[in-house]
């Protein structure tokens, strides 16, 4: 009896529909395995051995390649590079983004055209808009200084991409135009869902409005927010496109950032002991700052 307990529960919980659902499960598994989860753990390893030049695992180093990379000054400032990257680029795409968000939820005629050619920016792919962006900024027949001189605003403009200052805020400002649709969409959305009356309480109440912003819309999409500037982040921490493109690090590696320096380090240099430290710290950071999101998220919540 006990035999055809244990036969019955063990066909119920393999049958024809679960042998099917694992069948179909496999493929993509294999492929997360396979490309995703294998790589993170081999270079989680690389990071304590030594590696040749074909990436392959030598003798266990311990944390001397932390400590030797931790000690370079080039490190230092890649990694405040990259944070200043992040943290200009969000508060921007946040800051643009609210306010294009709020233009954008207003009535009037050929709003929906607005909103279609607001997106192609981000609909785009990054390479390509990073291509046309360094045909913009070309110093010879590039749109931007051609419009600079011929409109008198600035007769002799400078070499955008060709010093570190002008590189760092030209790739800087590509980032932004890339992430500031993204933003506005999310958060035209948040706004949209919020109810009506809320609004049409407040303009009875005499409320201006400032305040409706502060006290109905901003709360109102508090979470989006929230949401938003985390996905922004990661992103904007690991842009390895625009940069690369533009740029390639340069001038004089003034704009490389964490996510270049690895493919430096790793693809052209062959220096794979380095690479993967950097990554490990990459993925440090990006894994602390979504914990604290998801920390101040869940607060909310429970408030």
């Amino acid at each position: 009896m006990a035999d055809r307990v244990i036969i019955g529960k063990r066909s119920k919980w393999w049958n024809e529909e679960t042998r099917l659902a694992y069948l179909l499960l496999f493929p993509a598994v294999f492929v997360l395995v396979a490309f995703m989860f294998y790589p993170i753990v081999y270079v989680f390893l690389m990071s304590f051995f030594n590696a040749d030049k074909l990436g392959r695992l030598r003798a266990f180093s311990g944390l001397k390649n932390y400590k030797t990379l931790l000690a370079t000054k080039e490190f230092w400032k890649v990694t405040g590079r990259s944070i200043i990257w992040t943290a200009i680029g969000v508060f921007s795409k946040t800051i643009f983004g609210l306010v294009i968000a709020l233009l954008l939820n207003v009535e009037y005629r050929g709003r929906k055209f607005s909103r279609m050619l607001f997106i192609v920016p981000w609909a785009s792919a990054v390479p390509i808009s990073a291509m046309l962006w360094m045909w913009v900024y070309n110093p010879e027949f590039g749109l931007l200084n051609y419009t600079l001189e011929v409109t008198g605003l600035w007769k002799n403009p400078p070499v955008w991409l060709g010093k570190p200052i002008s590189a760092f805020g030209a790739c800087m400002w590509v980032d932004i135009w890339i992430g500031i649709p993204f933003m506005a969409l999310v958060f035209l959305a948040g706004m949209q869902s919020i109810p009506s009356e809320r609004y049409e309480s407040a303009y009875i109440d005499g409320v201006n409005s400032m305040q409706k912003f502060f006290y109905i819309t901003l709360p109102g999409i508090g979470e989006l927010l929230m949401i938003a500037t985390l996905l922004s982040s990661l992103w904007t921490f690991n842009d390895f496109n625009v940069i690369y493109i533009l740029t390639r690090g340069g001038p004089a590696n003034s704009t490389n950032i964490l996510i270049t320096s690895i493919y430096q380090y790793g693809f052209e240099w062959l220096k794979f002991n380095t690479a993967s430290v950097m990554a490990v710290v990459t993925f440090l950071i990006l894994s602390i700052v979504s914990i604290i999101y998801a920390g101040i998220y869940f607060k909310r919540e429970r408030e």
